[in-house]
């Protein structure tokens, strides 16, 4: 079993603004790290993300940023959490003490249209890896709605989210 998914979305706004509202921190910390970014995607860094909005805690994550192609591909490995999320009933992730890779490609389709995919795995084919994946599928997934949000229509859709 291969725990590797791919969400996509179309963004009505040139390629090199989507690029730019991942790679540049200001931009990211405005609709995805709610508690900021500690610089730009750039091959070879280790750039933290904090995330202060999940259920009352802070998280911060380091990225280890392997290859940029400007314009078209971002791409990191950072820790994988295996398990499932629910806050309720007092379930969380849990460390795995392994890696996943993201790729964040981008494509012009026209003037004043993108289209970015996000790739992730691969997760451990366990039922807690599975788990993971169906967590980080959900997040990336709200990540490019919330990017859309704030691209076309300047709306941090993440705010009060969770």
């Amino acid at each position: 079993m291969n725990l590797k998914f791919q969400v996509q979305v179309k963004i009505q706004k040139p390629l090199h603004e989507v690029y730019d509202a991942v790679y540049n921190p200001k931009k990211l910390s405005a609709y995805f790290t709610s508690g900021g970014s500690d610089g730009p995607l750039d091959e070879g860094r280790i750039v933290l993300w904090t995330f202060a909005d999940m259920a009352g805690q802070s998280d911060t994550v380091p990225v280890r940023v392997e290859k940029t192609i400007p314009n078209k591909l971002i791409r990191f490995r950072w820790a994988a959490s295996e398990g499932i999320y629910a806050p309720k009933e007092g379930k969380t992730p849990h460390p795995s003490g392994y890696d996943t890779t993201v790729d964040i490609a981008f494509e012009a389709l026209g003037d004043n249209e993108t289209l970015i995919k996000i790739i992730e795995g691969e997760w451990r084919p366990t039922e807690d890896g599975l788990q993971g994946s169906y967590q980080n599928c959900l997040g990336w997934t709200n990540m490019s709605c919330c990017l859309k949000a704030y691209l076309e229509y300047d709306v941090n859709l993440r705010k009060g989210f969770f």
